[in-house]
């Protein structure tokens, strides 16, 4: 067993406890499930976001099954992201892609389109990244973007991250091609 792998299993219970001004972190849990279909049926947040569009509540069920999964494998830390004013199930947060050697990691995260634009985003990436840094001590973030994600790049570039590359006509979405965006921040010295 390597220090990451061993630090995940340490802090998976921290991860699903952060809490900051406006939203908190919670264990995903099946009886979410309607909650979490609210936004993940939604074609508007899942068109850029990696997730198919969950058509049912099945399909969302099966969907966190999986998640449940890869978090119980150690290969993912995902966190359901509450509303503290409503206890309301808002979005989704993860921690992805973990290189051991290299000491990073992927974050990714996803909200219901009736919050965008309210400052959780930006909220839940300073959470991700104070917990990746402080408790999983890694070197560096990264995350990947669709050009048109432009919400999803500006909390990133709130937060610090910094433009790493583009992959040219990487994505083919709704009949158009997208860039993707590379994006890392790097733990202060």
């Amino acid at each position: 067993m390597n220090r990451l792998t061993k630090t995940l299993e340490n802090n998976t219970n921290l991860f699903h406890n952060l809490e900051g001004k406006d939203i908190s972190f919670q264990a995903l849990e099946m009886n979410d499930v309607q909650e979490i279909h609210n936004y993940a049926s939604d074609e508007n947040v899942s068109r850029f976001i990696g997730w198919q569009l969950m058509k049912t509540v099945n399909e969302t069920h099966s969907h966190i099954e999986e998640m449940l999964k890869r978090e119980s494998a150690g290969t993912h830390l995902y966190a359901s992201i509450v509303l503290k004013l409503t206890q309301e199930v808002i979005g989704t947060a993860m921690i992805f892609n973990f290189d051991h050697e290299a000491n990073h990691v992927e974050i990714g995260y996803v909200f219901h389109s009736s919050h965008w634009g309210q400052g959780y985003g930006t909220e839940a990436v300073a959470l991700m990244a104070e917990f990746a840094f402080d408790s999983l001590n890694l070197h560096k973030l990264h995350a990947q973007v669709v050009e048109a994600n432009l919400g999803s790049l500006r909390v990133l570039e709130k937060n610090g991250f910094k433009l790493e590359g583009r992959l040219k006509d990487y994505y083919f979405i709704d009949g158009s091609y997208y860039d993707k965006i590379l994006l890392g921040k790097f733990r202060s010295k």
